[in-house]
């Protein structure tokens, strides 16, 4: 009997411990009409092999007029990113097609949200990552840091 129980302690541990890391590598971010999402900062075990990233957009206004999206990438290749979104337009989510875009939403309105899954293999903890809205004009301030934690 208190070899059943070790076990189904032990079990319930492993499931608590597997849950667990399956959250951290579960992001949720949340952008308004003010243009701004309500996180500067976001990070991701190294441990991670893979990150789901739900943005939600919290505001009433429409994409075309407020759109918000999230674009990652090195934090050296923003500007040249951001360069690109007025030609890339709303039906390329204002993301350029760039090897320097790591991942990225499509571009949600008002009380929309959207998510993605993307593979951090390539990404490294000793590199400066940043995450923005490429919605022309918001990158300025709407933008944060992303760490890869060991």
């Amino acid at each position: 009997m208190k070899l059943l129980s070790s076990i189904l302690v032990a079990s319930g541990l492993l499931v608590a411990a597997s849950q667990a890391q399956a959250n951290d590598c579960e992001l949720t971010i949340t952008g308004n009409d003010q243009m701004q999402y309500d996180k500067q900062s976001l990070s991701v075990p190294k441990s991670c092999k893979e990150v789901t990233l739900t943005l939600k957009h919290s505001g009433k206004m429409a994409k075309a007029a407020m759109g918000h999206n999230w674009v990652l990438s090195k934090a050296s290749d923003m500007n040249d990113i951001t360069k690109g979104v007025y030609s890339a337009g709303l039906e390329n989510n204002y993301v350029p097609d760039s090897d320097k875009v790591i991942a990225h939403t499509k571009v949600v309105g008002g009380g929309e949200q959207t998510s993605i899954t993307f593979s951090t293999e390539a990404l490294s903890a000793d590199q400066d990552y940043v995450f923005f809205c490429s919605f022309p004009g918001h990158w300025s301030v709407m933008k944060g840091d992303f760490k890869v934690t060991q």
